[in-house]
C-alpha cells in the first residue's frame, strides 16, 4: 500500500474510466490476488451444495455411514478454508481501496499545490472540499470491483458447468435467466449516473457557497444581509435535498431489484427442479444441490449489481477529479531576464499602462473587470502583457514572483503569531538586492535592507494602520491569529493582509481592494500611510474609492475592461462623466455608513 512518501504516479486523466482502470494498474499484483481469493471463495461456496449432495445420496439415503462422516468431514475442511479465504479477500480488498484512496488524496493534493496561488482563480473552494470528503471515499470503494467481482463471473460459469451435470434444463434456465436480471438492471444504473452527476454538481455549488458564507458572516451581519443570504441558501438546500432524494429513490430500486429479482428467480429454478425430482429426473440430494447452487448465485447477482451501483458513482467521481486534474498551472518557459531598471508595465488587451515608481490606481464600475488586469499584470493568466519591452510570458515565473506581488484582499491567512503572518511574506522577498530604489524615498520607507524584521514589522503595520490591532492582542506581536484570521474582524483581516504585502516590500505591489472593508476615517488614513510607505516603487491599487484614488498620482477609468480615461483623481472629475458618476456614488455610500 502507498506510504506517505512514495511517489503517487502520473494520472491517466483522460477520462473517468481512464482514471480507474490507472488506480488498478498502480496495484495490479494486489488486485489480481483479491481477484483470485475472492474467486476461490465463491468457488468453493459453490462446492457446499455438492459435498451436501454427495453425502446424502452415498452416504445418507443408502445408509452407509462412513461415506457420510468423509463427506460430512470434507464440507466441514472446506467451509472452515471458506471461511479464512473470506477474512483474507476483505483484508486484500481494504488494501486495494485504501491505496486508492490514499493515491488520489496525494495526486490531488499535489496537484493544489502545483496550481499554488493560481488554484483559487481556477477552481472554487467548495470543489476542491467536496472532492476530499466524498469522490475520494467514492473512488476507493468503486474498486471492490476488482474482487468480488471477477469472482462473481467465475462464480457463475462454474456453478453453470455444475448444474449441466446435473439437468441440462435447469443449466439453460440459469444462464439465460441471470443475464436477464442483469439487463434489467442496467437502464437504472444508467439512470442513477445521471441522477448522481447532478447532485455531484449541485453539491459543490452549496459546499463553496457555505465557505463563503463562513468567511463573510460578520460583513453580512453588520449589513443586515444575514436573512436574505440564508433564505436563498435555504432555497438552494431544499433542491440539493430535493435531487437526493431522487438519487435515493433510484439507489433503492437497484438495490431492491438486485436482491429481489434472484430471490424470485431461485423460487422458479427451485420448483422446476422438484418437480423435476418428484418425476425421477434427479435424485434428491440433485436436488438439494441446484437449491444450494442457485442459492449461492443469489450472491454473484447481486455483487454485480452492487458493482454496477458502485462503478456508476465512482464514474461519477473520477470525473470530477479528472476535471481537477486537467487545471494547469501556468506554464513557465521563460528564459529572457527581467528589465534591471524600473520599467513600464502595459497591459495591451485593457490599455493600461503602469509607470514606474509612481502610485497607480484602476477605477471600474466592476472589480472583477480591474482584478482581471491585476491578474494579467501579475501574470497569473496568459497575455500579451509586456514588463519594459520583454513580454512577461518570456521571463522565468520565479522572476516574477521574487519582484511583483499581487495582493488580493481575500488571501489566505494561515493559523500562526501575528509576528510570523506578517514576516512570512517579507521572507520572500528579504535579500532580493535587484530591487530598484528611489533617491527621493523617505528615511522612514519600508526597506528590508536597511531594516532589521522587528522594525520592519512594525513598520508595515504602521503603515497598514493596524498599530491598534497588535496593541489590543493581549501578547502584541506573538499573540496568535486563527486559520483565516477568524479571530479578527473583517477590517482588521484586511489591514493584516496590507501590512503583510508592505512587509514583503516587493518591487512592484499590485494591491487588489486593499481597503475596502475599512472605515472612512481608517482608510483616509491608510490611503496616506501607503502612499508615503511605498513612495519611490511602483504599486497599482484597484479601487472606487474617492479618498484613495485622491492620493493616486495617476487613475485610470475603465469601462468594460478598457481604459477610456486618465489622469489625477480631480482631473477625471472635471472631464469624465462616467468616472464622476461612479466616485459620487461611492462618496454616497460612505456618508450612509458614517
Amino acid at each position: 500500500m502507498i506510504d506517505a512518501y512514495e511517489d503517487p504516479g502520473t494520472p491517466d486523466a483522460r477520462g473517468g474510466w481512464w482514471y480507474l482502470r490507472w488506480l488498478v494498474r498502480c496495484q495490479a499484483g494486489r488486485c489480481a490476488l483479491g481477484a483470485v481469493i475472492a474467486s476461490t471463495w465463491m468457488v468453493l461456496l459453490a462446492a457446499t451444495p455438492y459435498l451436501m449432495a454427495k453425502a446424502i445420496d452415498e452416504g445418507l439415503e443408502p445408509g452407509d455411514f462412513g461415506a457420510l462422516t468423509g463427506w460430512s468431514a470434507a464440507l466441514f475442511v472446506v467451509g472452515s478454508f471458506n471461511a479464512w479465504l473470506s477474512i483474507m479477500r476483505h483484508r486484500t480488498m481494504t488494501r486495494v481501496r485504501m491505496d486508492a484512496n490514499f493515491r488520489t488524496v496525494k495526486v490531488v493534493v499535489g496537484h493544489a499545490v502545483r496550481l499554488g496561488a493560481a488554484l483559487s482563480r481556477r477552481a472554487g473552494a467548495g470543489e476542491v472540499v467536496t472532492i476530499g470528503v466524498g469522490d475520494v471515499q467514492t473512488i476507493a470503494q468503486a474498486l471492490t470491483v476488482v474482487g468480488p467481482g471477477v469472482g462473481a463471473v467465475v462464480a457463475y460459469l462454474t456453478i453453470a458447468g455444475l448444474l449441466v451435470s446435473v439437468s441440462p434444463l435447469i443449466a439453460v434456465v440459469v444462464l439465460l435467466g441471470i443475464p436477464a436480471i442483469v439487463v434489467l438492471v442496467g437502464p437504472l444504473l444508467t439512470r442513477l449516473q445521471g441522477t448522481e452527476t447532478e447532485y455531484r454538481e449541485r453539491q459543490g455549488v452549496l459546499t463553496a457557497r457555505i465557505a463563503d458564507l463562513a468567511g463573510g458572516l460578520r460583513v453580512l451581519n453588520g449589513l443586515g444581509g444575514k436573512g436574505l443570504v440564508a433564505d436563498a441558501f435555504h432555497r438552494d438546500s431544499q433542491h440539493l435535498r430535493a435531487q437526493g432524494y431522487r438519487v435515493g429513490a433510484v439507489t433503492s430500486w437497484v438495490q431492491a431489484l438486485g436482491v429481489g429479482l434472484p430471490t424470485i428467480f431461485l423460487s422458479v429454478v427451485t420448483w422446476l427442479a422438484a418437480r423435476l425430482a418428484a418425476q425421477g429426473d434427479i435424485t434428491v440430494g440433485e436436488l438439494v444441490s441446484v437449491y444450494g447452487y442457485v442459492a449461492v448465485l443469489v450472491g454473484p447477482v447481486a455483487f454485480w449489481v452492487e458493482c454496477g451501483y458502485m462503478l456508476s458513482r465512482g464514474v461519477v467521481a473520477a470525473r470530477r477529479v479528472v476535471g481537477f486534474l486537467r487545471l494547469q498551472p501556468m506554464e513557465d518557459a521563460g528564459t529572457r531576464p527581467a528589465p534591471a531598471e524600473p520599467s513600464v508595465l502595459h497591459d495591451p488587451e485593457s490599455g493600461v499602462r503602469v509607470r514606474p515608481g509612481r502610485l497607480t490606481a484602476l477605477a471600474s464600475a466592476h472589480p472583477a473587470e480591474t482584478a482581471t488586469v491585476i491578474d494579467r499584470l501579475g501574470r497569473y493568466t496568459p497575455s500579451r502583457t509586456t514588463w519594459g519591452e520583454i513580454p512577461l510570458d518570456e521571463i522565468p515565473l520565479t522572476e516574477i514572483r521574487a519582484r511583483i506581488l499581487v495582493a488580493d484582499h481575500e488571501a489566505d491567512l494561515f493559523a500562526d503569531t501575528l509576528r510570523n503572518v506578517v514576516e512570512g511574506a517579507g521572507d520572500a522577498f528579504r535579500g532580493a538586492g535587484n530591487c530598484a530604489t528611489s533617491h527621493n524615498e523617505p528615511a522612514d520607507a519600508i526597506r528590508p535592507s536597511k531594516a532589521p524584521p522587528e522594525a520592519q514589522i512594525t513598520q508595515a503595520l504602521h503603515a497598514a494602520v493596524a498599530d491598534d490591532i497588535v496593541q489590543a492582542l493581549p501578547d502584541a506581536l506573538d499573540s496568535p491569529v486563527d486559520a483565516q484570521g477568524r479571530n479578527l474582524s473583517g477590517g482588521q483581516r484586511q489591514r493584516i493582509r496590507l501590512a503583510r504585502a508592505l512587509a514583503a516590500n516587493p518591487e512592484i505591489l499590485l494591491a487588489v481592494e486593499p481597503t475596502s472593508a475599512l472605515d472612512a476615517h481608517t482608510e483616509a488614513r491608510a490611503a496616506d500611510r501607503l502612499k508615503h510607505a511605498r513612495n519611490g516603487r511602483t504599486t497599482v491599487v484597484t479601487t472606487t474609492s474617492p479618498l484613495v484614488l485622491d492620493r493616486a498620482d495617476t487613475v485610470l477609468y475603465l469601462v468594460d475592461g478598457k481604459r477610456v480615461a486618465s489622469g489625477t483623481h480631480r482631473q477625471l472629475l472635471d472631464t469624465t462623466p462616467g468616472y464622476r458618476e461612479l466616485v459620487a456614488r461611492d462618496t454616497d455610500s460612505e456618508e450612509a455608513v458614517r
